[in-house]
């Protein structure tokens, strides 16, 4: 058995993510024993109903859903959308590896209506009224969910890892057909 097996499941049973690209020393050498023992990882974990999938530079866990997990998921998957149409408005090269300050976020808000007004379509989602507030509550809970990492403390830079390529696939995989698109209110 792999001495991280334990560490390993205990990040990714939790939803999180291990990306080869983590700021975290610790999360990269966990990354680097996942590609040297995938096969036999994903074999110990299949055994107790944990899928292990990677992603482009990124390993997370999936599972069989029943339709009320599913619909959850669902809803939690349509925030996300949500949030990153918000991201990619304020900078469309926001991706893996991008650094940004949520300050910088706060200031292009106050200057861009396209920005502001999907802010204040999201606050609903994110239970909050000041333009401030509700960028922090996204920035926490894509640090929580392992999208982006705190890098530097001091000046509040936060930089975008490999695991955020997940909402961008997830995006990607949505296919709308022309009937059903015709539909859709603009």
């Amino acid at each position: 058995m792999i001495k991280q097996t334990a560490e390993i499941f205990e990040i990714l049973s939790k939803g999180g993510f291990i990306s080869s690209d983590s700021t975290n020393p610790n999360i990269r050498q966990l990354y680097a024993v996942i590609e040297d023992n995938q096969s036999e990882l994903y074999d110990f974990f299949a055994a107790i109903n944990f899928i292990l999938e990677s992603g482009n530079e990124y390993y997370y866990f999936s599972r069989q859903e029943n339709k009320v997990d599913l619909e959850r998921k669902l809803e939690i998957a349509t925030r996300w959308i949500d949030v990153l149409d918000f991201i990619k408005t304020y900078d469309a090269a926001f991706s893996s590896g991008f650094r940004f300050q949520p300050a910088d976020m706060v200031v292009k808000v106050g200057t861009d209506l396209e920005l502001k007004e999907k802010l204040a379509g999201l606050k609903k989602l994110v239970g909050r009224e000041k333009h401030e507030e509700m960028i922090d509550k996204i920035v926490n809970d894509l640090k929580r969910d392992g999208f982006i990492e705190l890098e530097n403390e001091i000046t509040s830079t936060y930089k975008v890892v490999a695991a955020f390529g997940y909402l961008e696939e997830l995006v990607a995989c949505i296919n709308i057909s022309e009937e059903i698109q015709n539909e859709i209110p603009e």
